[in-house]
């Protein structure tokens, strides 16, 4: 991925009055790190939201704070967004030293087909989003794929310790933990009914029947007679 940028500028506004600046077309931020102080910015929205379609999670991005001579190597650690419109509310960047290793997490993405699945019906299990990693900055991989075209079992799994990890990444996940793996196809359970209650069942609905039936020719003739 080729080197990211992206200008900001000293924020004044705090709090809520930060309301008046999304009006405006402008997303608040924060700067913070290990042994950073911390420091309010603001961007462009349009200019956050392309930055955030680069799929930029783990990725080294040079901050240009306006004033400051050097850019701040910096990786996006928070976004807030509106739960109903999913509208842009605000960034945290996290700024990095390129030369001490971090800890954080890193997206695993299946990719591949597992043959058991269309095979015998088995159903794919996604059982871990993520796994923590310890790295220098720029080794951390940005995603790690899960090839699950080796999954033609039913019950075939992959574990942590099966993930293609490079050397300069030390995983911190249990390696016995699953990342995926084909469990077997539901069946849909039919509850059976105990023989006693099935024939008062059918006995009753033939009573319920008979007593709802019409009265027979020679029984309404009898009646009448009678009367």
């Amino acid at each position: 991925m080729p080197d990211l940028e992206i200008r900001v500028d000293p924020r004044t506004v705090l709090g809520k009055k930060v309301k008046a600046l999304r009006r405006r077309g402008i997303t608040p931020a924060n700067v913070y790190g290990h042994r950073v102080e911390s420091q309010a910015v603001q961007a462009e929205t349009a200019t956050i939201v392309q930055l955030l379609h680069t799929g930029a999670r783990n990725v080294i991005i040079n901050l240009h704070v306006e004033g400051e001579g050097k850019p701040r190597p910096v990786m996006i650690r928070g976004v807030q967004r509106d739960p109903p419109t999913g509208r842009l509310l605000h960034v945290d960047f996290y700024q990095v030293s390129l030369a001490e290793k971090m800890r954080t997490e890193v997206p695993l993405v299946l990719v591949g087909e597992a043959p058991a699945v269309g095979a015998y019906g088995g159903i794919l299990l996604h059982s871990m989003g993520s796994i923590t990693v310890e790295a220098l900055p720029a080794d951390i991989p940005s995603q790690i794929e899960v090839d699950v075209s080796g999954l033609a079992e039913i019950d075939a799994a992959l574990f942590v310790r099966d993930l293609p990890i490079d050397a300069k990444v030390q995983v911190l996940s249990d390696s016995d933990l699953v990342v995926a793996k084909v469990a077997a196809p539901r069946v849909a359970e039919v509850e059976e009914v105990p023989e006693e209650e099935e024939v008062a069942a059918e006995e009753a609905a033939e009573a319920e029947e008979e007593r709802e039936a019409p009265p027979k020719e020679g029984a309404t003739a009898e009646r009448e007679e009678k009367q």
